[in-house]
């Protein structure tokens, strides 16, 4: 079960230990002992444990016979399964934002690449792929999206790492919002599932040089 809000305890343990792990802080080869962690949040045991048990649950983090919790990591065939469902994901937002997308949704997903990336293709791109999940107008999708967003940050070093990955993503971002903007479902769907195995390629060969 999720932890509410009204359990701000562990509520504030949860999300602290998630972003310490999204943000690298906490990665694979460190061991998430309850107590260590209570110490390092200043936080009491019990919310911390309630916290590690949710973030397990969502499968930010392993229990390794040995080690106690650890930060999950990915083989590459888990990889594939992650892109593979951020496909058929993405291009269903797309599809639904060609539908349903307003006038201002369209205009605030142009802006963001007009506004170009500031020197962080990362930033943007997140912000960017934000406005999109919005323009589809669907909270269970959205709900979709951001935990598999959540997931691809356990690979590490973002494909938009390198500039000619990050000039052609920007490229395939424009082409999504072309076909949005004309309400073109088909397009927009295909579109948005050429970018995402576009991303994939690049992640295959970042893991192959290691």
């Amino acid at each position: 079960m999720p932890i509410t809000k009204s359990n701000s305890q562990a509520y504030a343990a949860y999300n602290e230990i998630k972003r310490r792990i999204l943000a690298g802080m906490f990665t694979p080869r460190d061991r998430l002992r309850e107590v260590e962690v209570a110490s390092l949040l200043e936080m009491g045991r019990t919310p911390v444990r309630e916290a590690l048990k949710r973030i397990q649950d969502e499968g930010l983090i392993t229990h390794e016979a040995g080690r106690g919790l650890v930060v999950t990591t990915m083989d590459q065939q888990e990889v594939g399964e992650l892109y593979s469902m951020r496909e058929v994901l993405e291009s269903t937002a797309a599809g639904f934002a060609a539908r349903h997308a307003t006038e201002a949704d369209i205009a605030n997903m142009q802006a963001i690449l007009d506004d170009g990336d500031g020197g962080d293709p990362v930033t943007q791109n997140l912000r960017f792929h934000e406005a999109i999940y919005s323009a589809a107008h669907n909270r269970y999708l959205i709900r979709s999206l951001q935990s598999l967003t959540e997931t691809t940050y356990l690979l590490g070093r973002s494909t938009l790492s390198s500039p000619d990955r990050a000039q052609r993503s920007n490229q395939e971002h424009q082409a999504i919002v072309d076909a949005i903007r004309n309400r073109d479902v088909q397009g927009a769907q295909d579109a948005a599932r050429h970018h995402i195995h576009q991303a994939l390629l690049e992640r295959l060969k970042m893991l192959r040089q290691g």
